[in-house]
């Protein structure tokens, strides 16, 4: 399948070319405004899709809005009429803004309709989507993406401007928009009321959008991480992850030290619990205790161990050895005394997921010797 993308260096365009060049049976042919105007009449000729995204949206004057989204329509179809490609399947991406009276609105409308009336003509298959507001990765800040521009001074401690925190936003990801964009070159796009739409969207209010990200922030510092059970927290936790400064992508860790070793929690989260880093020394025991409700995961990723559990209240007592070599986990079960010792000689680390995270005010730690 031949596919010509205008737009190519667009936010959108980028994301869907990179996704592209991995699918085997794929070749795309990228079009932007410094490409050689000759060539969109060669890929035009034989290409089996246009996904066509180029357009203009933050013009020096609003007489550019009817040239670059009307106009350059008009280039790519008479592309297609005069190499006689009657076969193309055109997806256009529009904005839900085609259905207001403003000038960016009226020229997307007007592109829609040279789209629609080609198709009927030539007999070729058209989707338009009129996609709201798109994030994600590479969106470019400071110009027409609230989201971007957050994303883009929060990571940098730089100020935001929010005018009226209740202001309804709908939301598209950028891989959700590419998903459906792949789907639609092999016919199986979705589509309402004539006009094609993304699944999976969201209603937040622009408020909402920098506390999230603030709590993103800080929770570098508190080793938190967010919900990521709810579909838009997760997409715009990794939203802003990519827009974190290159010599700003790493954040110490506090290492708890003493004579045994050391212990280095790693995340932590109010509903998956946490997850720390055990280093010991050749020789030492740790543990010994036992918990009510806590449950952990021992996995011994250096070194070599010997984890040793007894039920509360018998005196059986079950041993496990474990190695860097051969890696494995270990359930401590609520209500066993356990204890892991170092029996190497080099020091043996270990990660340890527990099911809460720790509350000094109510530990749930209860020392009783294996």
């Amino acid at each position: 399948m031949k596919i010509l993308v205008t737009g190519a260096g667009g936010f959108i365009g980028k994301n869907l070319i990179q996704r592209l060049k991995y699918m085997e049976d794929i070749t795309v042919c990228p079009f932007d405004t410094d490409t050689d105007p000759a060539l969109l009449d060669e890929y035009a000729a034989d290409c089996d899709v246009v996904v066509h995204l180029a357009g203009i949206n933050r013009p020096l004057d609003n007489s550019e809005y009817m040239e670059g989204n009307c106009g350059f329509t008009g280039r790519v179809i008479s592309s297609l009429e005069q190499s006689g490609n009657r076969k193309a399947k055109i997806i256009v991406s529009s904005s839900i803004q085609a259905a207001l009276d403003n000038p960016y609105g009226i020229s997307k409308k007007a592109g829609e309709d040279l789209v629609f009336e080609h198709a009927k003509k030539s007999g070729s298959k058209a989707v338009v989507y009129r996609f709201p507001n798109v994030f994600g990765k590479w969106c470019r800040p400071n110009y027409n993406s609230a989201v971007a521009t957050f994303c883009h001074n929060i990571a940098r401690g730089l100020p935001i401007k929010v005018n009226d925190p209740d202001t309804k936003l709908t939301l598209v990801y950028i891989d959700d928009v590419v998903d459906e964009i792949i789907e639609c070159m092999y016919g199986r796009e979705h589509v309402k009321d004539g006009f094609g739409y993304v699944p999976v969207v969201y209603d937040v209010k622009l408020g909402q959008i920098p506390e999230l990200l603030y709590r993103f922030s800080e929770g570098r510092r508190k080793l938190e991480l967010p919900d990521f059970s709810d579909g838009f927290e997760k997409k715009l936790y990794s939203t802003y992850l990519s827009y974190l400064p290159d010599d700003d992508l790493s954040y110490p860790l506090t290492m708890h030290e003493d004579d045994r070793g050391s212990f280095t929690e790693f995340l932590r989260t109010p509903e998956r619990g946490q997850v720390s880093v055990n280093i010991s020394h050749p020789g030492i025991v740790k543990g010994n205790h036992w918990h009510n409700t806590k449950n952990e995961k021992f996995l011994v990723v250096r070194g070599t161990g010997l984890i040793r559990l007894r039920k509360i209240g018998t005196d059986t007592v079950t041993e496990y050895r474990v190695s860097g070599d051969k890696l494995e986990v270990i359930d401590i079960p609520c209500g066993y005394t356990h204890s892991i010792a170092n029996i190497g000689d080099d020091d043996m680390a270990t990660v340890m997921w527990v099911n809460e995270v720790f509350d000094p005010n109510r530990s749930d730690t209860f020392f009783e010797e294996v």
